[in-house]
């Protein structure tokens, strides 16, 4: 088996309602209706733990590319093949290559914030919410930049625009999931979004997966970023 389990590499399994746990590191006891087929749970904490160093990491970077950062932060020891970490990663990415392209933003303090919302944002959500937390985590990311709130007018179209079609991209491609398609994703439809709305232009670059290999459910040549030929 390829990485699944993040204490024996067993599979997942997905339960049908949520269940008491104990989380196999920390031994936190909450529900969750994921755990591996062996039994193991670990709870959304310490699948994240070392995300916080995202803020570090993006300070440093001088790329006007959300790709090329993120696949950066996709490098760090903190980062599985999927997680909760992405709902972090997503908008930090886009947060620093916005302001290296010219967004007037306090990057600091944005990506404590960034940081703060996307680990709230639970594993799975995807297929258990209706939402992807790649996709959710591009409408953070507006959400920063426009200081939206329930009770802004525009600030909250754009936030909820934002994620809308971070998710439709997501959608035309299909399930199963996985978190470096979807994050790419999200990232490539914020770029447009930004370039129509904020007058800031983040670059792009071509997108070639290199992850295939550590993902069970890959969906092969049906990802627009398959590096598989035709």
């Amino acid at each position: 088996m390829k990485e699944e389990c993040l204490i024996c590499n067993a599979p997942l399994e997905y339960l049908e309602k949520d269940e008491p746990m104990e989380c196999a590191i920390c031994h936190r006891k909450e529900n969750s209706r994921t755990r591996c087929v062996n039994g193991h749970f670990v709870c959304n904490e310490c699948h994240t733990r070392g995300v916080d160093s995202v803020i570090g990491l993006c300070l440093e970077e001088t790329s006007k590319n959300p790709v090329e950062i993120v696949t950066m932060l996709m490098s760090q020891p903190f980062c599985h093949m999927h997680g909760p970490e992405h709902h972090v990663m997503v908008g930090a990415a886009l947060l620093t290559a916005y302001k290296n392209a010219g967004g007037e933003i306090d990057l600091p303090a944005a990506l404590i914030e960034m940081v703060n919302r996307g680990k709230s944002v639970p594993g799975g959500a995807c297929g258990f919410w209706g939402a992807c937390g790649a996709g959710i985590s591009a409408g953070i990311f507006i959400s920063i930049l426009s200081k939206s709130t329930p009770l802004t007018n525009e600030p909250f179209a754009l936030s909820n625009q934002m994620t809308s079609t971070a998710l439709g991209r997501i959608a035309e491609v299909g399930g199963p999931r996985c978190c470096k398609r979807d994050s790419f994703l999200s990232i490539l439809a914020a770029i447009d979004f930004v370039a129509d709305n904020f007058d800031i232009t983040m670059e792009k670059s071509e997108i070639i997966c290199s992850y295939s290999q550590q993902n069970n459910q890959c969906i092969g040549r049906r990802c627009p970023f398959s590096a598989a030929p035709d």
